[in-house]
Formats: C-alpha cells, structure tokens, sequence
C-alpha cells in the first residue's frame, strides 16, 4: 500500500496534479459523532432529527478536514454516494469507487477555482456510478472554514440527489438531446470514415459543416505525425478560417511536437486533454492562446490518436463558449478518436501504396513532348479520384523523319500497378515501331504481336495517328479505341467517321491484323483530340451522351490549346469526380503554314521481312500524295516497286529505298534503290511467254532518265520522273476543313 504522505490530497495546493482516482482499501470505521438511522416506525410520530431529515430528502452531509485530509459522510451522505458504513474509510481517494475520474477532476475544479479566488461556497453538479452501474446526477454544495488569516482549514458540505432535479428539467432534457445528437453522429461520421480512403477524404469528412454543426464545434484540427513534428492535414472554422496572421495559410503546416503545445501533449502523452475554460487554457498554453488571439477559445478537447499502440497523430477541437466535458461527452471523444486513428492509419498505408503505384506509371509516361514546327501538342494525365490502384492509361508524342509527328493514345486492362508494368511496356515498343517509319496500320499489328508475346492476359485499345504539319494529312488507325474529335478553324466540334480494329492482343489471338486506315486532312488552324474512355465514359449512362458532351465542350472551348485541353478534363473529369485514369492528347495545326520544305523518304527492306515490300509501297505513296504529284505517282509507285523488288531477287542482302523531291523548276522525282551487289542490271530482250526481264524496259518507259551509279558496298539504280506544274488541291473536303478517306492496307498497286 502506498505511503499515507503520497495519497494525500489537498486542494488548496492547486498547482498539484494529484487527483482522486478508482479503488481504495475498504474500511469500517466511519464518524461516530454522526447521528445513527432511526427505525422506520419513529419517523411517523415525534420529533425527527437534523440528519433524519435530510436522509428523507436524498441528502446527506460531509465533513472535509483539510489538514487532516479526511472526508467523512454521515449516514444520509453514504446513502447518496450508494456506500455502506464498512465501504468506506473517511479517504477522500477511497470515493473513486463511486466518483469517475472526469468527474473527480470536475469537482476538484470546483473546489480549486472557489479557494483561489477567496469564496467561501462553491457547488457543482456530477455523475456518480452506483454499484449497478447505472449512473445518476448528485449536486455537491460546500461551505468554506478558514482560520483567523484567511487560510481554508475545513469544508462543511452537502450531498443531494439531484436526478430529479435534472431529470425533470429543461437543461437535463437538452443536454440529454445534445448527448443523442453527438452520439448519432459520432455513429454516421464512423461510417463517412469507414469508406474514406485517403487522408484528403478524412479531412473532408471531418470538417463537414453538418458533422461540426452536430458536435457544437468551432473549430478543429487534425495533424498526423511526420517524424518530430505534426502535419496539419485538416484546419478549418473558428481560429482556422482564412488566413494568418503571417499571412501564410495553416493548411498542410507542420508543427513541432512539445509538451507546450496542446495536440502534441496529447501525442506524447497518449491521455486526452479536456480544457474547460478560457482561462484554463491560456494558463496552460499561452503560445497557443496568443497565437489564436484575437479568437476566443472557451473550452477544447485535444485526443490523441493511437492505433496499435503507435502514435498516429492528434484531433483538435474548439468551443466558443466554457462547457463542462461529461463522463459520456468524454467517451464519445475518446471513441470517435480512436476510430479516426484507425482511419488515419489505414489511409496512410493506402497513400503510401498508391504513391508508389503512380509514382511507378509516372516514370512510364513521356517525361517531355517535343517541340513541334507547324503546330502545338499539348496532354493532359489525371489519375483515378478514389481506388487504391491505379489504371493503364498513356499517351506518347513521337517525332517522325520527314517533320512528321506521332501521336498516340491508350489505355491496358485492368487498373492495378501490373496494368500500369504492362503499358510502359507497350508504350515503349509502339514508339520504336513507329519511330523506324512504320505505316501506322503496321504499327498496330507489330504492337498487338509485342503484347501477346508478353504472356500476360491483358489487351489493350489504342488510337494512333500519324500527321504531316506541313501538308495537314492525318493518317488515323484505331484498335478497339475511341477515334479523334475534330475541331475546326470555326470551332465546331465532331466525330469523323472512323473505322477500327480489335484491340491489341486480341487481334493476335484472333489472327485479325487488319487495322483500317483513315486518311483525314487538317486545315490549317484544325486540330484534333485523342482521350481515353474516363474521359466520357459515367456509370449508368450511354457513352454516346459522353461522346456527345465531349464534342460540345471541344467547341465552347477556348482557342488556345493548352487552355482547352484544362477547359475539357476540369468540365468533364474534375468536375464530375471521375473514379478512372485519364489521358488526353490534343494536336493543333498552325493557323498560318510554312512553305513545306522539300522532303525526302528513306525505308530499308529486308529480304527476309514479307512486309517489308507493302510498307515500302505505302511509304512511297503517302509522300506521293503529300507531294501532290497528281497521277504520275501511279507510275512513280510502279517503278519503285519494281527497282526494290529487283534488288531482293537478285542479291543476297536487303534493299535501301530513297525517295525524293527535288528543287527547280520543274518539279522531279527521284527514286533510288540501293543493293550490296557489285553486279550492274543488264537489259534483255524477254519473249512473250517470259515471267521476267521487263524491269529496265518499263524503267525506260516511263522515267525521264535513269541510271546506275556504284556505291562503297554495291551499286544504287536511280531514276527521275519531272512532275507537271498545278496548284495544290483545294484544302475543303466534304466537311469544309476534313476529308476522309478509309483505306485497307495490304490493297493492290492499282487505284
């Protein structure tokens, strides 16, 4: 048992921390100058004593001798406080049994404040805990002795039942409607808090209005631990509302964590803190009280947040007005922090993962997109709002030979950090495919070839275009994705016609390689956009109204492109909370256009590779067109043809294909094939029946002039073709700024 000298309790020394609490050693001595209970049949008749009369009435007196530190209770006052004779010992600790400790240092307040200040009588009400368990309201009133020089010396007292009083009151049955509603929503915002998901979402649950409404606060705070200090994560009303005095906003602060500061006292303490008064507090945190100033705090409660016996952080909050913390205002704040530490941990370890995840999927995204000559391309990458993992949404801009431009759009299956593994790759292997020149519907097919050698059961839709700034040609090629909205000079929005394929992967698995091309023209001062499906696509709503929407936003827009491109994700992705990935990508062509420079195409064919011939074909007649060589290109084509194919019969190696344009006037055409044979063509007389031998005849058929020229490491067969002098065709197609055109690839020479 402890000493006598360490148990005793004097509230004349306010500035002791030593408060009653539970237990003590049960004894049977009690006053025996207390008047004894008088049998029930002498209370009819005669005369009633002074303590009779009040044990009839539900109280009860006590005597509380300062200096001797004993509290005795006459029989009306054991009667209140629910003891028998033999329970008690006179100690004034020994009332723990009865007296909670909330309200034990409520009732020592009382008696503090009442000696500091020089009163004589002080009164305050509390909860006792009867030996049911059941909790009723008793009202405690004392009379203050003092000797000669003022000092207290005795404390004279009354005891009562005060639970009719209350009960029947209007203050009882408001504070009873005030204990409902807190408890209610205590029990709603452990549900809010149960589906957040981030420490963004708590703070947002938390300082709903309607949730600081319920609990009467003013203001509140809420800051996790960061090493040797507190991260504010939530700071709102009361003292928190705008700014500070310093002029900097409080919102995600840092704090040092100090005795001196009442959130980090909770925190390193790990015991709540109830602050009852004004006074109270700037008593015991005058920074703080000055830094609040000129806000009056009244009262606060400081929680710390534990969770599995880790300190997460604290939750503050604060009160206009001095209230009294009852034992079950106490409990539900202890509860309601220990739920929302639960919370903030569990939201922590989802932002931890959740920032590898994204940080994962950033390092896989373009760090930078090119500049462009002719034109401006801007993107647009927002991750999901909610949801722990994170999608495989991309975008790319290639540089191309020839100041042509590549631009790419995509989403993998799946929204997880395998999602995220399998697009770096796939983006990675469409930009090598596309970076060696590629016909974009080549493109496409290798990628979806790539993704289905990876053994993962993932596909992948994708829109890739490939456009000419200079000449506004956009060749479109779709596997399985949304196509571009156009917009043109005059701001009106639409979806072209766009044919498509099977996403990537699929179209491996199905054998179905065949990714229409569509050939769409940009005026100058047109562009287009490429997004993903988060972009339109809403639960519970067809994706023609989000399509709809998308075009109906592209055509309010602003003119400047990056300002558009922020317009469209803040209307349609910010705005509406998406929970998907979104990547957008918009490309605008130069209202005014350069004269284009004079190009030249260079594609080498491998002799093993089968579709290495079709992709220089295309290669040759997409420059063709750009070039405007009308309908000399069919015989350009021809030639070219016949040059390459020549060379891969003949050697033992591949071929090399130039083609170009060349100045002056007139316009020629140079086509070149070059081989790693020392062998020179010879020209021959072929007969009707002969499969071969044509070639250097149609060569000298239609090309201006040709020749041979020998090389370090073989030879190169040229011809030159002049190209008739004409305007260039009319910019305006069927759709004023658009033409399109579908195209198969792997289609015959002919046209």
């Amino acid at each position: 048992m402890a000493e006598p000298e360490q148990r005793r309790y004097d509230p004349r020394e306010p500035w002791s921390d030593v408060l009653p609490v539970a237990g003590g050693s049960a004894a049977s001595a009690s006053s025996g100058d207390l008047p004894a209970r008088a049998p029930t049949g002498d209370l009819l008749h005669g005369e009633i004593a002074g303590g009779h009369r009040l044990a009839l009435n539900r109280m009860g007196s006590f005597d509380w001798d300062l200096d001797a530190s004993t509290f005795l209770l006459d029989e009306g006052g054991l009667d209140v406080m629910d003891l028998r004779a033999d329970e008690y010992d006179g100690d004034p600790f020994s009332l723990g049994v009865r007296v909670p400790h909330e309200e034990a240092m409520h009732l020592d307040a009382a008696v503090t404040e009442a000696l500091r200040e020089g009163r004589d009588e002080y009164g305050a009400y509390f909860l006792l805990t009867c030996r049911d368990g059941s909790r009723r309201w008793t009202h405690a009133q004392g009379r203050v002795l003092r000797d000669a020089a003022g000092y207290p010396r005795r404390v004279i007292g009354i005891l009562r039942d005060a639970t009719a009083e209350l009960g029947h009151s209007p203050l009882s049955r408001s504070a009873e409607e005030t204990r409902r509603r807190r408890t209610m929503l205590a029990q709603r915002t452990t549900t809010a808090l149960g589906q957040a998901l981030t420490t963004r979402d708590i703070g947002k649950v938390l300082t709903d209005p309607e949730n600081l409404r319920g609990l009467g606060v003013e203001g509140l705070a809420l800051g996790v631990v960061d090493g040797d200090r507190l991260r504010f994560i939530a700071l709102t009303g009361g003292p928190f509302d705008g700014e500070r005095t310093d002029g900097e906003r409080t919102d995600d602060e840092f704090v040092r964590l100090g005795t001196d500061l009442p959130l980090g006292h909770a925190v390193l303490s790990r015991r709540p803190r109830f602050v009852e008064s004004a006074e109270e507090f700037r008593r015991q945190y005058p920074q703080v009280a000055r830094f609040l100033e000129p806000h009056v705090v009244g009262s606060a409660a400081f929680l710390p947040l534990v969770a599995q016996a880790q300190r997460i952080g604290a939750l503050g909050l604060y009160y206009e007005e001095p209230q009294t913390f009852t034992a079950e205002d106490r409990d539900l704040y202890v509860a309601l922090a220990g739920v929302v530490a639960q919370s903030v941990q569990r939201a922590r370890l989802f932002d931890e993962e959740r920032d590898l995840a994204t940080g994962l999927q950033g390092t896989m995204l373009p760090r930078r997109i090119p500049e462009l000559s002719g034109g401006d391309v801007v993107v647009r990458y927002r991750a999901a709002t909610t949801g722990r993992d994170v999608g495989g949404d991309w975008y790319d801009v290639i540089p191309l030979p020839q100041g042509r431009l590549g631009a790419v759009v995509g989403d993998v299956q799946g929204h997880d950090v395998h999602a995220a593994a399998v697009m770096g790759q796939l983006r990675i292997a469409l930009r090598a495919y596309a970076a060696e020149g590629h016909p974009p519907a080549t493109v496409l097919a290798r990628a979806s070839r790539f993704l289905a050698d990876l053994d993962t059961e993932r596909f992948a839709t994708c829109t890739y275009v490939q456009v000419d700034l200079a000449t506004g040609l956009a060749q479109v090629v779709c596997a399985g994705h949304l196509g571009p909205v156009i917009r043109d000079a005059g701001h009106r929005a639409y979806w072209p016609n766009v044919r498509g394929g099977l996403p990537l992967g699929l179209a491996t698995l199905f054998n179905e390689h065949d990714f229409p091309e569509t050939r769409l023209h940009l005026a100058p001062g047109s562009g287009l956009l490429l997004c993903t499906d988060g972009l339109v696509e809403r639960p519970g709503r067809n994706i023609q109204e989000g399509m709809d929407a998308l075009a109906d936003a592209v055509s309010r827009g602003p003119r400047d492109p990056d300002e558009l491109a922020d317009h469209v994700s803040e209307l349609l992705w910010e705005g509406a909370g998406v929970e998907d990935d979104m990547a957008l990508l918009l490309l605008r062509r130069s209202a005014t256009v350069a004269a284009p420079a004079l190009p030249r195409l260079r594609r080498h064919i491998h002799q093993a590779d089968p579709e290495g011939l079709a992709e220089a074909r295309a290669m040759v007649r997409h420059g063709l067109e750009a070039w405007r060589t009308g309908d000399l290109a069919h015989e350009i084509e021809l030639i070219a043809d016949e040059l390459v194919t020549n060379a891969l019969v003949h050697t033992d190696g591949g071929a090399l294909l130039d083609l170009e344009l060349l100045p002056g006037s007139p316009r020629r055409v140079r086509v070149e094939a070059q081989d790693r044979s020392s062998e020179w063509p010879r020209r021959r007389t072929p007969g009707l029946s002969a499969t071969s031998g044509r070639g250097l005849l149609m060569v000298e058929k239609l090309a201006d002039s040709w020749g041979v020229e020998p090389r370090g490491s073989g030879k190169a067969v040229w011809c030159e073709f002049r190209v008739p002098a004409g305007g260039p065709p009319d910019d305006r197609g069927d759709r004023g700024d658009i033409r399109s055109e579908v195209r198969t690839p792997g289609h015959s020479l002919g046209k």
